[in-house]
């Protein structure tokens, strides 16, 4: 395998001078039968890849927006094995990304989680407590599939250990763009744009920027120095609250940015 069909599609985006756009939503939020539906908006929408959520008892990454999402769907009884079946019942043409924790891929079974991922069109996972130094718990399963194991970075980690998940990454970097979780925020780190230009000159694969970004502006913003932004909780409530509209000016931000 020459490059992961993630990476490629970022690549051909950004080929056309413009950010890759990936939201996230959470599967089951609504109900599972709901889910392809909602994929399928977001692909028509212009996603570039869809980040799938999964909902988990102890989400220690997400905040109130996306945990109260994943509240709802484990009361009607969503897991990862209903969400993977689901998935594999309807594959997509448009790359979906599970972003999991450690635990629930443990108890699926990392082989069988792996061939499920494979047959449902899954072209990427992120892991969020899923340390570096154990990544090979589940890369090793990973071996010989097009599934990109996506690492993420800290605004907190030291330039060493930036190095050292940089050469290893696969599909892109996941730029964590605030300390601490999930969730709309106002302003950023002003230092934060120089770590983003940082990242980009020791990584061989895109880095987009996710955690906060939540308004057009935010994404035009970030759009001038990553190659593409990941949006999670306005994208979460836009659906809760059946605000779809509040959706594709987030897409049209990055599509109309011009990038320097």
């Amino acid at each position: 395998m020459n490059e992961f069909t993630l990476t490629a599609v970022i690549r051909e985006r950004n080929e056309k001078n413009q950010p890759a756009f990936i939201p996230y939503m959470m599967a089951g939020d609504g109900g599972l039968d709901i889910l392809h539906k909602r994929i399928s908006f977001l692909a028509r929408a212009g996603a570039d890849a869809i980040e799938i959520g999964i909902p988990f008892s102890d989400p220690v990454a997400d905040g109130e927006v996306i945990q109260e999402a994943g509240s709802r769907a484990l009361e009607i009884g969503v897991t990862l094995r209903k969400v993977m079946s689901e998935l594999q019942a309807r594959p997509h043409e448009v790359p979906l990304i599970v972003m999991t924790y450690l635990n629930p891929v443990l108890a699926y079974g990392i082989s069988g989680f792996a061939e499920v991922c494979e047959q449902a069109g899954v072209k990427g996972l992120i892991i969020p407590d899923l340390p570096h130094e154990e990544r090979g718990l589940l890369s090793d399963g990973l071996i010989g599939k097009d599934i990109a194991l996506v690492p993420l970075i800290s605004l907190t980690s030291s330039n060493e250990r930036i190095e050292k998940i940089a050469q290893a990454a696969e599909g892109f970097i996941y730029a964590v763009t605030v300390n601490g979780i999930t969730g709309v925020r106002n302003g950023f780190d002003s230092n934060l744009m120089n770590h983003l230009e940082d990242l980009k000159q020791v990584s061989n694969v895109p880095v987009l920027a996710g955690f906060g970004i939540s308004t057009p502006e935010q994404v035009r913003e970030f759009s001038q120095i990553t190659d593409g932004v990941i949006v999670g909780s306005a994208i979460v409530s836009a659906f809760h609250e059946g605000n779809l509209e509040t959706i594709q000016p987030l897409i049209e931000a990055g599509r109309t940015t011009v990038r320097q």
